[in-house]
């Protein structure tokens, strides 16, 4: 479903980038392709034979795809008024993702006030009513100047549509741009983003749960297709409800806070001389751990990872060093003291490694792991929730 501004890591499979426009990259997840399809099938097979009888198949399966094309250049053009609104206030965006229920901009950050979040959010809707009342309007001229029928039947279904996905979206069910639209007031009203979260959320999570029901109640009465989509949809939203609130606890939990407070200050080390075999008998299997820093002389020149052991053929283990497969120290393997522990708990996500270097200086201060993170994450939960009971 368009309009959707998610912030935090990225959630799709296998991507594929389709062009640049203004500066945003566009691409579609894999998912995007079946419900592609499945859109042009159902213009071509079911809505359009209905509404405009008498046509051709080459005619109808031409206006599906046309029609299912224009459908998803309208949700780009939606996720564009939110990026560009975004943009407005300093937010970055990742890119413009077009998945299976629609589209999605994905900012890298929250909105920082009540106000951006209204605007970020209704930019979306506006363009969408924009688009509706551009493709009605060329409906009518063209009906005036006597256009083909099939080409009157396209801008009427994309009239159509786009209202359609205004009224859906503007449900205030977070993460719908309704849902964020009713933060922004909820947020300005308390002062507490946290709790306008928590409300919009809860009514996000709920919505699902209808559409769920929706779906059951329409999967018995023979809509099969319908229903497994309202399925789909609805579980789809209450997952993303609970998973935005946890990411806005998450961040309001870790950020400002440096990552020295969470990092082991005093971590197993192996030196650059060491054997492989050395290193599996004697830290691997010791400590447990995926990843180790290689130290020489007091100063820490990178680190080495099970990852890195298993490239070596296990009978070469006791002739091969670890400085002969260990990976140098960069940025996407180190972090300072001070770095933020939020945007560190990020950089584990978006490479996928679960350990830190912590250093200054090539000065090993310590390793940081994703968790020792989550472990504070739900320790803190915890406490609040004890609290609030």
């Amino acid at each position: 479903m368009p309009g959707q501004e998610r912030q935090g890591c990225h959630v799709f499979g296998r991507s594929f980038k389709l062009f640049d426009v203004w500066g945003f990259s566009v691409g579609v997840d894999t998912s995007w392709f079946v419900v592609a399809i499945l859109v042009a099938w159902s213009l071509a097979v079911g809505l359009f034979p209905f509404e405009f009888p008498g046509l051709s198949t080459r005619t109808y399966w031409t206006m599906g795809i046309v029609g299912a094309l224009a459908l998803f250049g309208s949700i780009v053009v939606h996720e564009l008024a939110h990026a560009k609104a975004a943009q407005r206030f300093g937010l970055q965006i990742r890119g413009i993702t077009l998945f299976i229920f629609g589209g999605v901009a994905e900012m890298t950050d929250e909105p920082p006030t009540p106000r951006s979040e209204f605007v970020v959010a209704i930019a979306g809707p506006l363009a969408s009513i924009a688009l509706g009342l551009l493709f009605a309007v060329a409906a009518a001229v063209g009906s005036r100047l006597d256009w083909s029928i099939s080409v009157l039947g396209v801008l009427q279904y994309l009239a159509w549509i786009n209202f359609i996905v205004v009224l859906f979206n503007l449900v205030p069910a977070f993460p719908l741009d309704g849902g964020r639209v009713l933060r922004s007031v909820l947020w300005r009203w308390k002062n507490d983003l946290r709790w306008a979260t928590r409300v919009t959320t809860s009514i996000g999570s709920g919505f699902g749960v209808v559409l769920i029901a929706l779906g059951v109640l329409s999967f018995i009465d023979g809509n099969l297709i319908g229903g497994l989509w309202w399925f789909l949809i609805g579980m789809f939203l209450r997952n993303a409800a609970q998973m935005s609130y946890r990411q806005l606890v998450v961040r309001q939990m870790l950020e400002g806070e440096p990552v020295l407070r969470f990092m082991h200050a005093d971590p197993d080390t192996v030196p650059r001389s060491a054997s492989i075999l050395q290193l599996v008998e004697d830290h691997v299997y010791r400590y447990h751990h995926k990843m180790f820093p290689v130290v020489e002389n007091g100063r820490l020149i990178g680190c080495v990872s099970t990852r890195d052991i298993r490239e070596i053929p296990r009978e070469e283990w006791d002739s091969r060093t670890v400085g002969e497969v260990m990976e140098l120290c960069s940025p996407e393997n180190t972090v300072p003291p001070r770095a933020d522990a939020m945007r560190t708990l990020a950089r584990m996500n978006r490479t996928g490694r679960s350990r830190l270097l912590v250093a200054e200086n090539d000065e090993l201060k310590g390793v940081v792991t994703l968790k020792d993170l989550t472990r504070f994450i739900s320790l803190k939960l915890d406490i609040e929730e004890q609290e609030a009971a």
